[in-house]
């Protein structure tokens, strides 16, 4: 694939995760990445010949990437476990500030809309909380409960996302990022 065919391609990309992180995936038409995304309707089916489950699908993988990135980022920047929570709660919670309470996880709604209908697009949605229950795990490390604090630490994050987006209110995250810390003193 050409340069050109690699920017078509991410630009799609973009949309989808624009549309589906704001609108769901339901709320997300094809017509409407292809406005947004402003290219040709032909390079949608070229680049994605597996149609709407498979555009998402990338496109939650690559959303859980970069999330997985910004987590990796603030791993090596040597902070304590409660730190290190408590700074991608930041993290997060600006993210969603800054997008006026429309961007919250970007596979929550994929997950609650189709988990249960789309093998594709719950696997994909399984693969990126993996990874992310992973990097937590690997903070935790030598900690005999690891494996249950980091599912604990992903949950209670998602549903502070979710109150937090409801709310309009950074305050779920502030709450959510004080009883993690209690949770791991």
């Amino acid at each position: 694939m050409g340069q050109k065919g690699a920017e078509t391609r991410d630009r799609l990309l973009d949309a989808t995760q624009e549309l589906v992180e704001t609108g769901g995936y339901f709320g997300t038409g094809l017509n409407r990445v292809i406005a947004v995304s402003g290219a040709p309707r032909g390079s949608l089916y070229f680049h994605f010949p597996g149609g709407k489950d498979q555009l998402v699908g990338e496109s939650v993988q690559r959303a859980g990437q970069a999330i997985g990135d910004s987590l990796g980022g603030l791993a090596e920047a040597g902070l304590s476990v409660t730190e290190f929570v408590q700074a991608v709660l930041r993290h997060l919670g600006d993210r969603l500030e800054e997008s006026g309470w429309r961007k919250g996880c970007p596979v929550a709604t994929v997950a609650l809309e189709t988990a249960a209908t789309s093998d594709p697009l719950q696997e994909a949605c399984s693969e990126v909380y993996t990874a992310w229950e992973e990097a937590l795990r690997a903070q935790l490390a030598g900690r005999p409960d690891a494996d249950d604090l980091a599912v604990t630490i992903l949950a209670l994050v998602e549903g502070a996302l979710l109150l937090a987006r409801a709310h309009r209110s950074r305050d779920p995250l502030d709450r959510v990022a004080r009883q993690i810390g209690t949770l791991l003193s």
